[in-house]
């Protein structure tokens, strides 16, 4: 099957992320994948690492003709069954096969991970959601039910280890370490992850990730007079060994439609703390595979944090669980398949 995968993306994020991991999967099991993005060294060097085909454009503003034009370019000389989008600027400027004529007839699928503006989507036949609330908003709004289907992200981490070392990022081997893997954006709570430990002195909190709330998080956390404890990481490509080495995933979010997160805590055996955010509320279950808070519920954090600290036969309980839901449902191998078969049953329809 050939499949082109686009995505313009931003500099970093978790879409962006699961974007790099299904196209080096789907490449890996044996399908003949290209990709479109915008120039991201990180991205790109990944997926071409990996073998993968980059195609690079600048997916501008309204006034970006040439990334049309461009992509219609790469369609034709391709000649792909599927061309998945992700997000909405990718779709908006994707054209369908009625647009292009290709010789090789081909359809669009679109990958929605949030509740975007459908008028950015006109161009797409079908529809993957990954989660069955988005299935419903998309179906809800017009979308004809035959044409969508939830598939779940997966949550691979990286495969080869190398163990972290606490002193090597000025935490005490004796801390209890908190890590939240996130864009620094105000949809991810992280305010309110300090605000829960500031009087806890024996707990750390480790950063993994960047964005435009760096400052305003650097600040926070001088004012709360826990800078020791908070380590701002940057965005991080060693997922697994972080997870590995903390104690605990928080996952706090304000605004989450799914969070691969804390599917990446169960596949790394960490207990984890989320929110009842959209999307961990579809899939999690309180005191069963993870603890759930309410949103921006300082006190609530912070008991929960207390709690799972101190018991660590909860803790257990929690990894073995979630590791089963992952291994159940979240695994590389389930995801690629479901959207093999996906869109194997699009190429029969329109044959």
């Amino acid at each position: 099957m050939k499949i082109l995968q686009i995505m313009a993306g931003g500099k970093a994020g978790g879409a962006e992320t699961a974007f790099v991991d299904m196209c080096i999967a789907m490449y890996e099991k044996g399908q003949e994948v290209e990709v479109v993005t915008r120039r991201n060294p990180n991205r790109v060097e990944l997926m071409e690492e990996a073998g993968l085909k980059v195609h690079t454009l600048p997916f501008g503003g309204f006034a970006d003709i040439y990334t049309k034009r461009v992509l219609k370019s790469i369609i034709a000389d391709f000649q792909p069954d599927i061309v998945q989008t992700w997000m909405s600027r990718a779709a908006h400027k994707t054209p369908n096969w009625e647009q292009t004529k290709s010789s090789k007839k081909y359809s669009t699928v679109a990958r929605l991970g949030g509740y975007y503006d459908l008028k950015y989507f006109k161009n797409m036949d079908y529809f993957a959601a990954i989660t069955p609330d988005i299935k419903s908003y998309l179906i809800a709004r017009g979308v004809n039910e035959n044409n969508v289907r939830q598939l779940n992200n997966f949550a691979e981490t990286e495969n080869e280890i190398s163990p972290l070392n606490r002193k090597d990022l000025d935490t005490p081997k004796d801390a209890t370490v908190l890590i939240s893997l996130a864009r620094l954006h105000d949809d991810k709570a992280l305010d309110v992850v300090m605000k829960a430990i500031k009087d806890m002195p024996d707990v750390y909190l480790w950063l993994a990730g960047d964005g435009p709330l760096k400052g305003k998080l650097q600040k926070e956390a001088e004012k709360l007079n826990i800078s020791e404890r908070v380590k701002f990481l940057g965005w991080r490509n060693d997922r697994a060994a972080l997870l590995q080495a903390a104690d605990i995933c928080v996952f706090a979010s304000r605004d989450e439609p799914f969070g691969t997160v804390f599917v990446q805590s169960w596949a790394n055996k960490t207990p984890v703390i989320v929110s009842d955010a959209q999307g961990p509320k579809q899939f999690c279950e309180n005191g069963s595979d993870c603890l759930m808070v309410q949103r921006d519920n300082v006190e609530q954090l912070t008991a929960a944090i207390i709690k799972l600290k101190d018991d660590n036969v909860l803790q257990m309980q929690l990894v073995n669980k979630g590791y089963q839901r992952y291994i159940n449902e979240f695994t590389k191998e389930k995801s690629v398949e479901k959207y093999l078969e996906f869109y194997q049953d699009i190429i029969s329809q329109s044959t």
